[in-house]
């Protein structure tokens, strides 16, 4: 886990219990107080709220609310204020000189989302006075009341009118004789009208519509629960229906009615003169709770950053420790690697230290070589001059000879060293330009034609221009032919072949002894040679090889090798061309 993630988890966890505990601390301190201060005004924004619930569950819009809001206004002394979601003023009882609406309205209108709390509904939080397609028309609407009046003219009972048009009877039947005999029951009372029907037949389709797109919900070809002989069977809680097919009937029914009813609408309910209520106080208990529960939360979030920090400290105290150590001259010193942004510093603290002992090691082994490299010369020249002091050797010109050949190896391990320490600190410079590969390989070749041991060839296939440095691409076409004439048996060939192949392709091919598999990986290592013993009969510094990787590198190219013993050696240099 992340050391972003467990302080964003642990900073979390302390944000939501302290929202948590301060939200449940200050409902119960002030839940008493709002009961017992704000009881009537409750009372009267409840009302309020479904006068203007009912103008917008019986209109499409809110174009004649403003009277029906200057009466509610006169009638609760309240100032009631209605506005669109962007706060455009759609009714307003305040007069020019009225005080600014506060930030937050007090309610939202809205008769397909009822407010349970000031207008508690059985079903879909819809108000049951938004009826849309189900309103019957005139010429139902009378017919069935004229038959609900006759009905109850002879039991007694009330005709009430809902706001679909259908009448009902309320109250009990007043009638002593027996209904059956004088009072029968009208049957088209309780049946769906035209209206009715087509509208049930729209919300059924919009249900199975929703149903459909419900995922893990298998559309059935028919819904036991939907009663469509029952005029009103949408507005029935259906204790059959499961929790998706009532969600959708909600939905269904919330869209059916969208165009029928006003849009949702903020309604701020204030002073006259538009002043906010009074702030309740907390009591003093109240206080006491919050401080010992903030104290208490406090209390854990120190608790949780103590650990946080403590778990974060013991590997970064390690890491300190093995560092002081390393700076102490310890190569080896290794730490454990824990999870997560600590872990990974610990993975690259060992792999730098594994790479600055390997460094230490290189280094150690490259002074020993260089002493090496130097010494034999070194002797040779020491030897001869003192023999010749000595008068032991005389000096004529094969004594100038051999001391001239032994400062030339002198010189050229000098000159490899400068070229490798150039590479190593990147200032090795190069001079490109455009030029033919072919004459840089006839060249080399032409230098070792005279060679009566080794034939020496060049095979070039089409013309091989690029752009590179002349000096030095030579430089590593002579290390590798060198290097091959070396390792080659008298009556042997080495054949320098260029071609173009996804690039200038060189290769320097040689029938020499072959190198094993094993020493393939370290062939172009400094100082690095296949023979152990330095035999003097095989010469070289084993740094021709390290600089030709490096000079081809420079030039973007690679250099690569291939073997086996007894068969020869193919060494290809591959550079990119324009």
């Amino acid at each position: 886990m992340s050391l972003l993630f467990r302080f964003f988890a642990v900073s979390l966890l302390i944000a939501g219990s302290s929202i948590a505990v301060t939200a449940w601390l200050a409902t119960q301190a002030t839940t008493g107080s709002i009961r017992q201060e704000q009881g009537e005004a409750l009372a009267t924004d409840a009302s309020i709220y479904d006068r203007l619930l009912g103008y917008a569950a019986a209109n499409p819009d809110w174009s004649g609310v403003e009277s029906t809001v200057d009466t509610i206004a006169r009638e609760t002394g309240r100032r009631i204020a209605l506005t669109a979601w962007d706060r455009k003023t759609i009714a307003d009882s305040g007069d020019a000189g009225s005080p600014q609406l506060p930030v937050n309205p007090t309610v939202v209108v809205d008769p397909l989302n009822v407010n349970p709390v000031l207008k508690p509904v059985e079903v879909d939080e819809i108000d049951p006075r938004a009826v849309g397609p189900f309103k019957l028309t005139q010429e139902e609407s009378d017919k069935l009341r004229a038959r609900a009046q006759a009905v109850a003219d002879c039991d007694g009972r009330t005709v009430v009118v809902e706001s679909s048009g259908r009448p009902v009877l309320r109250g009990q039947s007043q009638s002593r004789r027996p209904t059956s005999m004088d009072c029968a029951v009208d049957e088209l009372l309780y049946e769906p009208t035209p209206t009715e029907q087509k509208a049930s037949a729209e919300l059924i389709e919009l249900l199975r519509d929703c149903l459909g797109r419900t995922p893990n919900v298998e559309l059935p070809p028919f819904l036991p629960w939907i009663a469509t002989t029952k005029p009103d069977w949408q507005r029935s809680p259906w204790a059959e229906a499961s929790p998706e097919e009532a969600e959708c009937l909600a939905s269904a029914r919330r869209e059916q009615l969208a165009p029928y009813v006003a849009p949702p609408a903020l309604l701020f309910l204030t002073a006259p003169t538009g002043a906010e209520p009074p702030t309740i106080d907390l009591s003093t208990a109240g206080v006491t709770r919050i401080t010992w529960t903030a104290l208490g939360i406090l209390a854990l979030a120190g608790l949780a950053s103590w650990l946080t920090a403590n778990h974060l400290v013991r590997p970064i105290r390690a890491l300190t420790a093995a560092t002081r150590r390393m700076g102490a001259g310890d190569r080896e010193v290794r730490v454990t690697a824990a999870k997560g942004e600590i872990g990974g510093l610990a993975r690259s603290f060992n792999t730098m230290s594994a790479k600055l002992a390997d460094t230490e090691r290189q280094r150690q082994a490259l002074v020993g070589d260089v002493a090496h490299e130097l010494r034999t010369p070194l002797s040779n020249v020491t030897g001869w001059l003192e023999a010749a002091q000595d008068g032991v050797a005389a000096t004529d010109q094969r004594l100038v000879a051999l001391l001239l050949e032994e400062s030339l190896v002198l010189q050229r391990l000098v000159d490899d060293l400068h070229d490798l320490a150039q590479a190593d600190a990147g200032t090795l410079r190069l001079h490109p330009e455009p030029i033919d590969a072919a004459d840089v390989v006839e060249q080399v070749v032409a230098a070792h034609a005279t060679n009566r041991e080794v034939t020496v060839s060049a095979r070039i296939e089409g013309e091989l221009f690029l752009v590179a440095d002349p000096v030095r691409l030579r430089q590593a076409v002579e290390n590798l032919v060198t290097n091959a004439i070396r390792y080659t048996p008298a009556g042997g060939t080495v054949s320098v072949e260029g071609r173009l192949d996804q690039g200038v392709v060189i290769e320097v091919v040689d029938t020499g002894v072959g190198i094993a598999p094993d020493d393939l990986p370290h062939l172009f290592d400094r100082f690095w040679r296949a023979d152990k013993s330095r035999s003097r009969t095989t010469g070289g510094s084993g740094l021709g090889l390290a600089i030709t990787r490096h000079l081809v590198e420079a030039h973007g190219g690679t250099v690569s090798v291939s073997s086996e013993p007894g068969a020869g050696t193919t060494f290809r240099i591959t550079l990119p061309v324009p």
